[in-house]
């Protein structure tokens, strides 16, 4: 007999991998958490394989649930695509998204184009504002989504992705090792520049706000320049500019919790276009390690 996969229980297994735990993913597909570890346990059974390893602490992927996850993200991206296109195909109206810009060429331009492919006659308006302002946005019913980032712990929407932050210079230039240390950081009330400032505090080792703006390009722009160092998601680093790490004088720092807001009223065409962000932002995510995820405990 040839196994049959319910999308459900590859979303949920996709969820337990993407919020980091059984008790998170519980919360994000709606479900309990003895009802999110049964449809682990069908999906385990379906397929003959272990798809997490226990032990008396908790749980990680195993190698089966590993090479599961790319398949599995796969096709729910399909599945979701091909009911829309059936179901929805004159949807219309209009978007309003927010983002901080340092997103928007890494991750938004896939995720719209397959929204458009899917919903032709829906119009996304795109807003880059720092988090801080995308949350007055939101508040003051001016946008329908936003993503913000979020210190981990500290959390709140749906978290769709974590990323790696790093400290980051041109690879051709020494400004890493100048004293005072010029750094090149995003505006006041942006978590990155908390965490950079934060972090050479701690140290003790001098510093100078050589550079601010709003805008990745402008922080870039002095960087790849050699003018400064910044602190930014790892995946968004361009050609010519490198991490620096602890072994070269600098703090470790919080991963960046990216988080998906909605407004007040979400249509129906919000809802889509969240659940094609969703998807956007965990479909390269690395696969789930202890230390990424942490041990989280199995359902009675």
């Amino acid at each position: 007999m040839s196994v049959q996969l319910d999308p459900d229980l590859l979303r949920t297994f996709v969820a337990i991998v993407d919020a980091g735990g059984f008790t998170p993913a519980a919360k994000q597909v709606h479900r309990t958490q003895s009802a999110v570890s049964m449809q682990v346990r069908r999906l385990e059974e379906a397929l003959g394989r272990a798809l997490f390893q226990r032990d008396g602490r908790g749980v990680q992927l195993s190698p089966d649930g590993e090479a599961l996850l790319g398949y599995a993200r796969r096709l729910l991206k399909l599945h979701d695509e091909t009911v829309a296109a059936l179901t929805r195909p004159d949807l219309a109206g209009l978007v309003r998204i927010g983002t901080p810009d340092d997103y928007v060429d890494r991750f938004l331009p896939e995720i719209l184009v397959r929204f458009a492919r899917a919903f032709p006659r829906v119009q996304v308006e795109v807003n880059c504002e720092p988090s801080v302002n995308l949350r007055r946005m939101l508040a003051e019913d001016r946008l329908d989504l936003a993503l913000i980032t979020c210190t981990p712990g500290a959390e709140t929407g749906e978290v769709v992705r974590r990323e790696p932050t790093v400290w980051a210079t041109a690879e051709r230039h020494l400004a890493h090792e100048h004293e005072p240390l010029p750094l090149a950081l995003f505006q006041s009330g942006c978590p990155f520049r908390d965490w950079a400032l934060a972090g050479l505090s701690g140290l003790g080792r001098p510093y100078r706000i050589a550079y601010t703006s709003a805008s990745i390009s402008g922080i870039l722009a002095a960087v790849t320049a050699g003018l400064a160092v910044t602190v930014l998601c790892r995946s968004v680093l361009p050609a010519g500019v490198r991490p620096l790490g602890v072994e070269e004088g600098f703090p470790p720092l919080p991963s960046a919790s990216i988080t998906l807001h909605r407004g007040g009223a979400v249509s129906a065409v919000a809802e889509c276009l969240a659940g094609y962000i969703r998807e956007g932002f965990g479909a390269d995510a690395p696969p789930v390690s202890v230390p990424a995820v942490g041990r989280v405990a199995v359902a009675a």
